[in-house]
This record gives C-alpha cells, sequence and structure tokens, in this order.
C-alpha cells in the first residue's frame, strides 16, 4: 500500500469511481429504471480514467463503481489491475449475472480486494421481482464458483461481501439470512433501506417507522440479526436513518471521500451524482427536487485540485460547524 505524505490533513479514505451507467438489469428501486426515458448510457473512457491516476497515492481505496454493471465495462479488468499495482485496494459491486466460467479466474486475476453482490430477497420469488434482470440462484452460483476459486489457487480475496436492499415488503425474510450466508464464502453482508426514493410508486418500499417506537422494534430486529450473524461467522452491518437528527455527520463520508462521474464529474456521494435532468426524490411525504452537485471535472482539472478548490472546502466545512448546506438537509444519510 503506497504510504506517501498528503497535502491536506488525512487524506482521503476512498474514491468511488463510476466506470460505466450501461447495465444488464432493470431494478425495480434503481434511478437508471425509473428515470429510464431520459437515462444517459455511457462508459467512462480509458483515457479519462487515466486522469484519475494521480490521486492514487492521496486514498486508501479505489471502488469501481455507481449507477450501473461495472462488469459490463470492456477496460474493467485494466482498471483494476492499475490500480492494483499503484498500491491501492481496490473493490467493486455487481449483479453478478456476468460472473461465470472465464470470468470468475479473471476477477481473481485481477487482485481486487473486495466484490460484493447486490441483492434484494433471498429466494427467486422475492429478488428476482424487484431485481429484474438479475437470479438469485445465479448470484449463488457465482459466490459459489469464486469460493471454489480462491480456495484452488489458496487465496484469501477477492473477500465476498453481500449488498443488500431492505424493502418494507421482505422485513420478515430477513430472518433468514445469517442462514443463508454462513458458510458459503461470504465474509459481510451491509444492509442498506430504501432511503433514496426515487418514485412516489416506491415510498410504501421505504422503511420509515411511524413512531418512536416502531422505530426501537426495527432496529432490535436489525441487531438481532447482528447477533445471529456473529454466532454463526458472519458479519452484518445495517444502517437504518435516525429517527431524529442530532448532527450533521454523512454516512457518505463526504469529508473524507468523493466519486467520480461517467461524464467525469466529480461530486461528493452518488446521490448528487445522477446525470438526470429534472431529478425527484420522496425524503418524506413531499416529493423534493435532488439537482447535480457537481464541484469539477477530470477532463479540466485534476481531482485532487478540484477537492482543495475554495467551493468543495467550503461545502465539507459546513458539516464541521454542523449547518450542512440546505441541499443536504432532507437527505437521510444525513444524522
Amino acid at each position: 500500500m503506497i504510504n506517501l505524505p498528503f497535502f491536506f490533513q488525512g487524506g482521503l479514505d476512498w474514491i468511488q469511481v463510476e466506470i460505466t451507467t450501461h447495465c444488464n438489469a432493470a431494478c425495480v428501486y434503481c434511478p437508471r429504471t425509473v428515470y429510464k426515458d431520459s437515462w444517459s448510457n455511457r462508459f467512462l473512457p480509458w483515457d479519462a480514467f487515466l486522469k484519475i491516476e494521480p490521486a492514487f497515492f492521496a486514498t486508501k481505496y479505489l471502488h469501481l463503481q455507481g449507477w450501473g454493471e461495472p462488469l459490463l465495462h470492456p477496460d474493467f479488468f485494466d482498471m483494476a489491475t492499475l490500480a492494483k499495482k499503484r498500491g491501492l485496494k481496490t473493490g467493486t459491486t455487481t449483479n453478478g449475472m456476468l460472473l461465470e466460467g472465464e470470468m470468475v479466474q479473471r476477477v481473481v486475476d485481477a487482485g481486487l480486494e473486495v466484490i460484493a453482490f447486490s441483492l434484494a430477497g433471498l429466494e427467486e420469488k422475492s429478488n428476482d421481482a424487484i431485481r429484474k434482470g438479475t437470479r438469485f440462484s445465479k448470484v449463488m452460483k457465482a459466490v459459489e464458483s469464486l469460493g471454489r476459486e480462491k480456495a484452488r489457487r489458496g487465496m484469501d480475496t477477492p473477500a465476498v461481501h453481500i449488498a443488500y436492499m431492505v424493502l418494507s415488503s421482505g422485513l420478515a425474510e430477513l430472518e433468514n439470512l445469517p442462514r443463508i450466508f454462513s458458510n458459503v464464502g461470504v465474509s459481510q453482508v451491509v444492509l442498506s433501506t430504501l432511503d433514496f426514493v426515487p418514485s412516489d410508486a416506491l415510498r410504501s418500499q421505504a422503511i420509515r417507522p411511524s413512531s418512536l417506537e416502531a422505530y426501537q422494534e426495527t432496529e432490535a430486529y436489525f441487531r438481532t440479526l447482528v447477533r445471529e450473524g456473529e454466532k454463526k461467522g458472519l458479519t452484518i452491518h445495517y444502517f437504518l436513518p435516525p429517527w431524529e437528527r442530532k448532527g450533521s455527520h454523512c454516512s457518505e463520508n463526504v469529508q473524507r471521500a468523493f466519486c467520480i462521474a461517467s461524464d467525469g464529474a466529480i461530486t461528493p456521494c452518488v446521490y448528487t451524482n445522477l446525470q438526470v435532468r429534472d431529478t425527484f426524490y420522496y425524503p418524506g411525504l413531499q416529493k423534493q427536487p435532488l439537482p447535480r452537485l457537481v464541484f469539477g471535472n477530470i477532463q479540466e482539472r485534476s481531482p485532487l485540485a478540484v477537492w482543495r478548490s475554495r467551493a468543495y472546502r467550503r461545502f465539507r466545512k459546513s458539516f464541521a460547524r454542523n449547518a450542512p448546506p440546505s441541499f443536504c438537509l432532507n437527505c437521510p444519510k444525513l444524522g
């Protein structure tokens, strides 16, 4: 791991690079599906990716994923290999539909630290209806194939994680999660709720307890899952938006990380990175606009120069002062 001095305090925890907005699935809760009529499919060009390379020494981790399926990118493995050669830990999140045969071997060859598989159900009936174009059985087969390939080579990496979207209709199903993912080579499960609700039709799928008592019951349920996972050697993390906002901490870590979009734009997080006009979401009962928040572009300035810019520094300092910008006040990631 490269350990060079960095010219702003603490350096970066990670950089997330959206290498493509193309996808071979159509998950019902994804902005790509909701805004399909105005969506722009693109690949981050290789020469644009190379413009990110000077920032590699300033971070600990590079995540190759955004609002698309990263393994569709023709240069995915070259990107991962370059980052590895520069001493970076690198990971990705995939729907798993392309991960079979030679692709499994290439993933291991690339030296990824982590590969996360996206799911939203624990059987085909639930997952496949929500994550249209994917199959639960195929994801599990990919997890098993990757485990066998790692064992054959005597390797521990990439670590296999599950990025699990919890919808209100699937809460009861979660009690089976520790059993299903223990002993199949999964080291960690991250449970996320539908906090970014891109359409009115999806509001009922967001987990938003109506009272403090209901909130505490929901949180207790998640904590029970964590304990059951521990018993089986499975690490489970969850994020439940706080019942009451007590500060300005952002779970997207906007003070120590940033995202680069497939068009080269530099944004604080994936939610401010949507390349669609007239974007709205439902943080509560009322629809709110979600304009894009861009501080620069790698085609025009280096990522670190953008990070050090006056406007970006002012944005980050607002969180330290417990006075985040109005742009972020309705976001459920703020707590």
